[in-house]
C-alpha cells in the first residue's frame, strides 16, 4: 500500500500496484487477491468492475463510453483504517462479496496475505500450516520473540483437541516433544500434562474450562493470538464495534442526567444520533409532600433494598415509610414513638431489620426498633452524661458503634450490651467500613480517623481546616462525602488521603446538613442547605446540575433511593418530607436540547 499522501497534491492519481498486491492477475480463471474471480464468458475476458480487459476495453471505446481507468483518489491512512474496519465488520456479518468488492473498488487491503492463510489454517484445525504460517509472519512483528507465545498458544489448541477425539498417544507426543521443548510457561505445561487423566470429553471441557474442538475455541485462540501481531497485518477483532461501543460508553460518561444502567450490548442504542438525556427524566420534580410530622424533619434515610423509607422529627416520632414498587408513591406504614429529645440520626441494619433511633446533643439514650413488628427491642444508655448522636452498624448486622461530642465511643451488640470502648473520641460522626473491623468517625478537631477494635490502633485519614458537621461514605468504601462548616461539600479518597472536590452553591453554615452519594453507580452526589434548596452535582462536576426549590426552611437531609435510581428525597425544618422524581408523563425519549443535556469535561 502506498504511503499517506500528506504533503502531495491532492489530485494526483493512486499508482496502480503490482499483480501480487492488487490481486490483479493477467490470466483469465485466476483468483484475485481481494476475492474476486475472474472467468471467460464466449472467449471474452470478464474483470471485475474496477478493471476492463482489452477486448472489453476496445468494445468500450468503439461505443464512445469512458475510455480510460477512472481516476482514485489517493486515500489518507485514517480513510484506509475506516474502509478495512468496515471490511472487517462485514466480513463478521459473512457479507464476503460485499467486502471483496469493497477492497477492489478502494485498492485497500482487509489483512495481508500471510495473516489471512494463517487464520484458514488455525480455523480449519490444520495446526503444522499454520505452525509453518509463523515463519512469514515473524518478519512482519514488532517483537519477534512473541512467536513462541504464539506457537505455544497452537500446541496447546492441537493438545487439547487431541485429548478430546481420544487421541492419547499423539496429545502425549505434542506434549513431549513439541510444547515442553518450547521452555515457555512450565507451570502452564504441568496442568495441560494432568488433562490426560480426564475421564472424557466433558471432563476435559470442564476441567480446561474449554468450549472443544469446533469454531467457537479456535475463534478464541485467533483472538488471543492476534494481540501479538500489528493491526496493519491483522486487525484485532471487532475491532468497530468495540470502537462504537467506547463512544457511546464516553458520551454516556459525559452526560449531565445519565441516570440509568448501562446496557453491555449495542443493540438498545441508536447509533444515529449522540447520547443526550433529558433533564425531565432526573429526580427534579416534587412527586409527593409528606406532611404526616408536626415539627422539624431532621433526618430520613431510605432502607437498603429501597422499599422503605425512615424519616427522624423533633415531634419525638420516626415514621416508617412503604414506597410502591410501580408507582414509586409513599404511604405511612409505621410510626416509633417515645423519643423525648427527637430523632436526629436514623440507621437501618444490613437487612433492613432493625432501625436504630439517635437524638440531638443532650439525649443520652438509643433506640433500636424491630422495623418488622414495630416493637422497641433495645433503648440503650450507658449513662446519663453519654451524649449518644450518631451510629453506625457493622457489616455483620450483630453489633453497631454509637457515640457523640461527650468523648463516648462504643461497640454493642443488638440488646445494647457493651462489647468494647473508646475512650476520649468526641464524634460528630460515624461509619463502620466493609471490612468489619475500621471504624471511620469524625471528631471536634476537624478530621476523620480510622479505629480498629481489634487490634486498638487509630490513624488519622482526613484533616479539614474547618469542623466537619458530618459524612458519608461510597459502596465501595473509597471515597467519602463531607458536609464541612462554612464551606460546604468536599469530596476525599479515602484510599489515597486526597480533596478530590469541593461542591459550589450549597450554602453551609454550623447546622448538621447530611448530603448523599446515589443515583445509578452512585454518580451523583446530593445535599440539603441552609438556603431551603436541595442541591444536585454530577460527581466529577463542582458546579450543581440541578438545584431544588421547595422547601421553606433548612434542609437538612437527603436520602438516594439505592435501588430506584430516580427517587430522591429530602427532610427539612418546614415539617414536611419531600419525594423528588422524574417528570411525570414524560416521554422518555425526549430531550431537552444541547443546552439542557451538555456534555460535562471529565
Amino acid at each position: 500500500m502506498q504511503a499517506n499522501g500528506a504533503g502531495q497534491d491532492p489530485g494526483s492519481e493512486l499508482s496502480c500496484r503490482s499483480s501480487a498486491q492488487n490481486g490483479e492477475g493477467s490470466s483469465a480463471g485466476g483468483a484475485h487477491a481481494n476475492g474476486l474471480v475472474s472467468v471467460t464468458n464466449n472467449g471474452n475476458s470478464v474483470t471485475d468492475n474496477n478493471g476492463l480487459s482489452d477486448q472489453a476495453e476496445e468494445s468500450n471505446n468503439a461505443n464512445d463510453v469512458n475510455s480510460t481507468v477512472k481516476k482514485k483518489k489517493r486515500l489518507s491512512q485514517s480513510e484506509e483504517d475506516v474502509i478495512r474496519l468496515i471490511g472487517q465488520h462485514l466480513h463478521d456479518l459473512g457479507l464476503n462479496q460485499t467486502v471483496d468488492m469493497l477492497m477492489q473498488e478502494s485498492g485497500c487491503r482487509l489483512e495481508h496475505p500471510s495473516a489471512t492463510k494463517f487464520r484458514n489454517h488455525v480455523m480449519e484445525g490444520e495446526w503444522d500450516k499454520a505452525e509453518s504460517d509463523l515463519n512469514e509472519l515473524k518478519a512482519l512483528m514488532h517483537s519477534p520473540s512473541a512467536i513462541v507465545r504464539m506457537k505455544f498458544l497452537l500446541l496447546q489448541q492441537k493438545y487439547l483437541e487431541y485429548l478430546e477425539d481420544g487421541k492419547v498417544l499423539e496429545a502425549l507426543q505434542v506434549l513431549r516433544a513439541e510444547l515442553t521443548p518450547l521452555q515457555y510457561n512450565t507451570e502452564r505445561i504441568h496442568v495441560l500434562s494432568g488433562y490426560l487423566m480426564c475421564s472424557n470429553a466433558e471432563d476435559l471441557k470442564a476441567k480446561a474450562e474449554w468450549e472443544g474442538k469446533g469454531s467457537p475455541s479456535r475463534t478464541k485462540l485467533l483472538d488471543k493470538l492476534q494481540t501479538y501481531l500489528p493491526p496493519s497485518v491483522m486487525l484485532p477483532p471487532r475491532r468497530l464495534q468495540n470502537l462504537l461501543r467506547q463512544a457511546v460508553e464516553l458520551q454516556r460518561e459525559r452526560c449531565l442526567y445519565h441516570n440509568t444502567k448501562m446496557d453491555s450490548g449495542m443493540d438498545s442504542v441508536s447509533l444515529l444520533l449522540d447520547h443526550a438525556c433529558s433533564r425531565k427524566q432526573f429526580p427534579c420534580y416534587t412527586q409527593q409532600v409528606l406532611t404526616e410530622h408536626c415539627n422539624e424533619v431532621w433526618f430520613c434515610k431510605f432502607s437498603t433494598d429501597g422499599t422503605k423509607l425512615a424519616t427522624g422529627s423533633k415531634d419525638t416520632t420516626v415514621i416508617v415509610w412503604q414506597v410502591d414498587p410501580e408507582s414509586h408513591q409513599l404511604k405511612l406504614l409505621k410510626t416509633l414513638e417515645g423519643h423525648a429529645y427527637g430523632v436526629s440520626y436514623l440507621a437501618w441494619s444490613p437487612d433492613d431489620v432493625y432501625l436504630i433511633a439517635c437524638g440531638p446533643d443532650d439525649c443520652s439514650e438509643l433506640w433500636l426498633w424491630n422495623v418488622q413488628t414495630g416493637e422497641l427491642r433495645t433503648k440503650m444508655s450507658q449513662s446519663h452524661e453519654d451524649s449518644l448522636t450518631s451510629v453506625a452498624w457493622n457489616p455483620d448486622g450483630k453489633r453497631f458503634v454509637t457515640g457523640g461530642q461527650r468523648g463516648q465511643f462504643y461497640q454493642c451488640d443488638l440488646d445494647g450490651n457493651l462489647l468494647d470502648s473508646w475512650e476520649g473520641v468526641r464524634v460528630q460522626c460515624l461509619w463502620c467500613l466493609g471490612d468489619g473491623r475500621t471504624v471511620l468517625a469524625s471528631d471536634t478537631h476537624q478530621r476523620i480517623r480510622a479505629y480498629n477494635f481489634e487490634d486498638l490502633t487509630d490513624r488519622n485519614i482526613v484533616q479539614e481546616d474547618h469542623p466537619v458537621m458530618s459524612f458519608t461514605v461510597s459502596k465501595n468504601g473509597r471515597l467519602a462525602l463531607l458536609n464541612v462548616a462554612t464551606q460546604g461539600v468536599h469530596l476525599w479518597d479515602l484510599q489515597d488521603r486526597v480533596l478530590v472536590r469541593k461542591y459550589q452553591g450549597v450554602t453551609q453554615g454550623f447546622y448538621t446538613i447530611h448530603s448523599c452519594f446515589g443515583g445509578h453507580n452512585e454518580d451523583f452526589i446530593a445535599s440539603g442547605s441552609e438556603d431551603h434548596k436541595v442541591y444536585i452535582w454530577h460527581r466529577r462536576s463542582e458546579l450543581p446540575v440541578a438545584e431544588l426549590s421547595g422547601h421553606t426552611r433548612t434542609v437538612n437531609c437527603v436520602s438516594w433511593n439505592p435501588v430506584v435510581p430516580g427517587l430522591l428525597a429530602s427532610a427539612s425544618d418546614d415539617g414536611t418530607v419531600r419525594i423528588w422524581g422524574p417528570a411525570p408523563f414524560q416521554d422518555v425519549q425526549d430531550t431537552d436540547g444541547p443546552n439542557e443535556s451538555s456534555s460535562m469535561d471529565s
